[in-house]
C-alpha cells in the first residue's frame, strides 16, 4: 500500500470512526423472538479515551408553560442553543427510561461536507431529550424527526439502535450540511437545515448490529410497510417497518452525490461510502457478533477484514451509481440459530476476535501473556510497510457499557433493566440496574471523580485499577478476573428473578414502595460491588506484584510465621524464541 493510499485510508479512518468523546462505539440489537426470554435487547459501549465512566439520571419532571431546555453537545459540553421543553419528562437512568425505551448509538461521521455549523441537536441531546419524551422506540422514532426538522442536526453520521418492549429499531442518520442564504427581509438562515435518514423494523426473530459504519443499504420505499417523513404521523402503523426522511433520495441526487433510481438507492453507500478502515475497524465487529449466533457467516469475512468488491470503481468527483457499490456486504440482520440471553450479550461485548486468523491474543503483538489489547495509535508505518491494530468490541478506553433488557411482561415501571458496568467490557461486572430508580449509586454517581480526579469511591477508578494491573500479565492474571465476574454476573441473574417477584407484589399494594425497594437494590448492588472489587484488587495486587505469583503457605508448628510460596510467571515459548531470533547468542549460555 503506498505512503498516499495508507494517508487516505487513514484521514477516512478518523472520519468514519471518530476520535471523539464517545465515538468509537458497538451496540448489538436482539428482538422478541430471538432473544431467551422473550425481551428484548440492545448493548452499547462508549469507547473514548477521555469519557469518565458514570451513570446518568434524570428524574420525571412537571415544567411551567413556556419552560426552555438548555442543549450541549455531549462530547464537548459546548452550549449550543435552547429549544422548548415539554410539560412531563420521564425518569430516564442512563440511556433508558421508566416506560423501557432504550436507545444506543455509534457514529460514523459519513461525508464531511454534510456536517451542519448552525444545528442545535448533535447526537447526544437527541438520545436523552427523546429518553425524556418518548414512550415506544415509533415515538422516539417521531420525536427524533420532529426534533432534528425544527432545530437542525449539530453532529456527524449516527447510527441508533432503539428498542422498547415489543420492537427493536436501527436508525442511520447524517446531516446535509450548511448552505446559508438571507432572505427578503434579511434574515439569513440555513437551507439546509434538519437531515436524512433511515428506520427499519429489525424482523422479529432476527439480530442486527451497527459498529461505527452506517449499515442500512437499499430498503423500500413504497407499499404499506413504508412511510416517507411527509406524512410521519401514521408512524404508529403498525403495519409500517420503515420509515424515512422525505428527502433522503432527492438531496442525495441534488448534492450530485448518487445518480440512480430509488429503487437501488443505499443510504449507507451513499452518505458513508465503506473503504478499508470503515471494513476493518467497524464492520469486522459486527461479523463477529453475528459469526457467534449463526452459520454461514464465512463468505463475509473477505468483506469484514477490508477486501471491498466494487463491480465498478467509483469516480471521485462524480455521483455515485449503484455500480459502485460493494457487492459483497453483510446483511442487516441475521437470524441466530439460537436464542440469545442476556449472559450472552455480555459474550459479546467481550470479544477480542478469539477463534478467527484474527484473534488478537495470538501474535506477536499480544507480548508473553497473550495481551489482546493494543495501545493506540492503530495506524503506524514502519520500514516503507503501512499497519494496523485490529479494532475490537472490548477496549481498554471504555468509559461505559451497558445491555438493556425491555421486558413486555412486567409492568414498565418495574420492567426496565440497564445492566450497567464501567471500563473495559472483557473485566467489568455488569450490574442490573432497574429505570424506576429514583436515585443512582454512589460508585457510579456523575460527580463522583471525573477523567482528572481521582475517587475511592468511584467504580471506574476502582475497576481501571483490577483492569490496568491485569493488562501486565493478561493470561495470569484476566483467567481470575473473569472467574469472579462470571460468579457475580450469575447471581445477579438469579437476584433479578427473585426481585421481580417480590417488586411486583409490592407494586400491587403500593406502586411508590415498589420503586423505592428496586432503588435500593439497584443502589447497594453497585455499592457493595464497588467495595468488594477494591478488595478484590488488594487480593491482585498482593499476589502477583513484582512479576511473580504468590501464594500463602500454612505456618508450620514452631514458626512465627512462614513465607508464601513464590512461582516466577515466565514468557511463553514463542515468546522466548522472538527474543533469540532479535538477539542472537548474545543471552546464550557459554558452555
Amino acid at each position: 500500500m503506498s505512503k498516499n493510499n495508507f494517508a487516505i485510508i487513514f484521514c477516512l479512518f478518523v472520519m468514519f470512526t471518530g476520535w471523539k468523546q464517545a465515538d468509537a462505539c458497538t451496540n448489538f440489537l436482539i428482538t422478541k423472538g430471538a432473544s431467551s426470554d422473550g425481551s428484548t435487547m440492545i448493548s452499547y459501549s462508549a469507547d473514548s479515551h477521555v469519557l469518565y465512566g458514570e451513570l446518568y439520571h434524570w428524574p420525571a419532571r412537571t415544567y411551567p408553560e413556556g419552560a426552555l431546555l438548555d442543549i450541549y453537545e455531549w462530547d464537548s459540553g459546548k452550549f449550543l442553543g435552547r429549544i422548548p421543553q415539554v410539560r412531563q419528562t420521564y425518569n430516564v437512568v442512563g440511556n433508558m427510561n421508566e416506560y423501557q425505551l432504550a436507545i444506543g448509538e455509534t457514529t460514523y461521521g459519513g461525508r464531511k461536507e454534510l456536517e451542519d455549523s448552525t444545528g442545535i441537536m448533535d447526537y447526544g441531546s437527541l438520545i436523552y431529550t427523546t429518553l425524556q419524551r418518548a414512550k415506544t422506540a415509533r415515538e422516539a422514532i417521531f420525536i427524533f424527526a420532529k426534533l432534528l426538522e425544527e432545530h437542525g442536526y449539530a453532529s456527524g453520521g449516527e447510527s441508533f439502535s432503539i428498542a422498547d418492549p415489543e420492537e427493536v429499531w436501527i436508525m442511520d442518520l447524517i446531516g446535509k450540511g450548511t448552505k446559508m442564504v438571507t432572505d427578503k427581509s434579511g434574515k439569513t438562515y440555513n437551507a439546509n437545515k434538519g437531515a436524512v435518514w433511515v428506520a427499519r423494523l429489525i424482523p422479529d426473530g432476527y439480530v442486527s448490529a451497527h459498529a461505527n459504519h452506517a449499515r442500512i443499504t437499499t430498503f423500500p420505499m413504497k407499499g404499506k410497510e413504508a412511510l416517507s417523513s411527509k406524512n410521519i404521523d401514521k408512524i404508529y402503523n403498525k403495519e409500517v417497518t420503515t420509515v424515512y426522511s422525505h428527502d433522503v433520495v432527492s438531496f442525495a441526487r441534488e448534492a450530485k452525490l448518487y445518480e440512480g433510481t430509488d429503487e437501488k438507492f443505499s443510504f449507507s453507500d451513499v452518505y458513508a461510502p465503506i473503504d478499508f478502515g470503515a471494513a476493518r475497524f467497524c464492520e469486522l465487529r459486527v461479523w463477529a457478533m453475528f459469526n457467534k449466533v449463526t452459520d454461514g457467516m464465512d463468505k463475509y469475512w473477505d468483506y469484514a477484514i477490508g477486501n471491498i468488491k466494487c463491480p465498478v470503481p467509483a469516480v471521485e468527483g462524480q455521483p455515485l451509481k449503484p455500480e459502485n457499490f460493494p457487492n459483497n456486504r453483510m446483511p442487516l440482520w441475521v437470524q441466530p440459530s439460537k436464542k440469545v440471553d442476556v449472559e450472552a450479550m455480555f459474550f459479546f461485548m467481550r470479544d477480542h476476535l478469539e477463534g478467527t486468523p484474527l484473534d488478537m491474543a495470538n501474535d506477536i503483538g499480544a507480548g508473553p501473556f497473550a495481551c489482546p489489547y493494543r495501545w493506540r495509535p492503530m495506524t503506524w508505518s514502519i520500514d516503507g510497510g503501512d499497519y494496523i491494530h485490529e479494532r475490537v468490541t472490548a477496549t481498554q478506553q471504555t468509559g461505559f457499557s451497558f445491555v438493556t433488557q425491555s421486558r413486555s411482561w412486567i409492568p414498565n415501571n418495574l420492567g426496565g433493566i440497564i445492566w450497567f458496568g464501567v471500563d473495559d467490557a472483557s473485566s467489568t461486572v455488569y450490574a442490573p440496574m432497574y429505570t424506576c430508580m429514583t436515585r443512582t449509586p454512589e460508585c457510579y454517581a456523575v460527580g463522583n471523580g471525573d477523567m482528572m480526579t481521582w475517587s475511592e469511591t468511584a467504580g471506574f477508578w476502582i475497576f481501571n485499577q483490577v483492569t490496568n494491573f491485569a493488562y501486565t500479565r493478561y493470561n495470569v492474571i484476566h483467567p481470575e478476573i473473569a472467574e469472579k465476574q462470571a460468579g457475580y454476573e450469575a447471581k445477579y441473574v438469579k437476584d433479578v428473578e427473585r426481585i421481580d417477584a417480590e417488586a411486583q407484589q409490592l407494586f400491587t399494594q403500593e406502586p411508590r414502595r415498589a420503586a423505592e425497594f428496586l432503588t435500593g437494590f439497584s443502589v447497594n448492588t453497585a455499592n457493595n460491588l464497588v467495595k468488594e472489587w477494591k478488595d478484590f484488587y488488594h487480593y491482585l495486587f498482593v499476589k502477583y506484584m513484582d512479576g511473580n505469583k504468590k501464594t500463602a503457605q500454612p505456618v508450620p508448628e514452631g514458626y512465627k510465621y512462614y513465607a508464601p510460596k513464590v512461582e516466577h510467571i515466565r514468557f511463553g515459548d514463542d515468546y522466548y524464541r522472538v527474543i533469540i531470533e532479535k538477539t542472537g547468542d548474545k543471552l546464550k549460555v557459554i558452555e
